[in-house]
């Protein structure tokens, strides 16, 4: 898979501090020429994973950011539309990535969200989650789209961000050590994780209608 197609802008580098970072890219190229790529290519790479139905090849796509880079990724799908197999292909990379970056914290914030009446929609996960766990979790879950039911694996990664969000936002609330401009950042950023816990929530129910692009 080529990291950038012929002529291509290049867009710059975003951050991934947080799973809740979805940035839109700036660029010159024609809005419909960039949706059209993102459409197909992420519907052919969810068809050659799923057809493979072999392990390895699963365990290759998962890895594909690391292969590819997820800036290759972002400019393949960061534009598209929320409810959509491109957009949300970017978000369970983007929320893999961030697990990768800081399993630790990323645990602390999931058994505090898990202990707090947040969903429980996450099957096969130690109570409380290593942060070898967490990595293994985020696999899991972009595994899914390639070796499950592609509406589930949408589904789980809308509950792992709720349970994230939970967290981030009781962390905030209980920490001494939190200070007030940082309490704003994760309040914040649990805020947008719901938010894009709605959204995979919108392209399973979509998917499972048909009509999901």
């Amino acid at each position: 898979m080529s990291a950038r197609s012929a002529g291509s802008p290049r867009y710059r580098r975003p951050a991934y501090s947080d799973p809740a970072t979805f940035d839109r890219r700036e660029g010159g190229a024609d809005p419909a020429d960039i949706s059209q790529a993102a459409h197909d290519t992420a519907h052919a790479l969810v068809t050659r994973g799923r057809n493979a139905a072999d392990p390895e090849a699963t365990a290759r796509f998962v890895r594909l950011a690391e292969t590819e880079g997820l800036e290759a990724i972002a400019e393949l799908w960061s534009h598209s539309p929320p409810r959509s197999l491109a957009g949300s292909l970017w978000r369970i990379y983007a929320l893999r990535s961030a697990v990768q970056k800081n399993p630790q914290r990323m645990s602390d914030y999931y058994r505090l969200g898990r202990s707090h009446s947040a969903p429980a929609a996450i099957a096969g996960v130690p109570e409380p989650p290593t942060a070898e766990e967490m990595t293994r979790l985020a696999d899991q879950v972009l595994a899914g789209m390639y070796s499950g039911e592609v509406d589930v694996a949408f589904d789980r990664a809308s509950a792992f961000c709720r349970v994230i969000a939970r967290g981030q936002a009781l962390w905030a609330d209980r920490h001494a050590d939190v200070s007030p401009q940082d309490a704003r950042r994760l309040t914040a950023r649990a805020s947008q994780l719901v938010t894009t816990a709605e959204e995979l929530e919108s392209s399973a129910r979509a998917y499972r209608a048909g009509t999901l692009d």
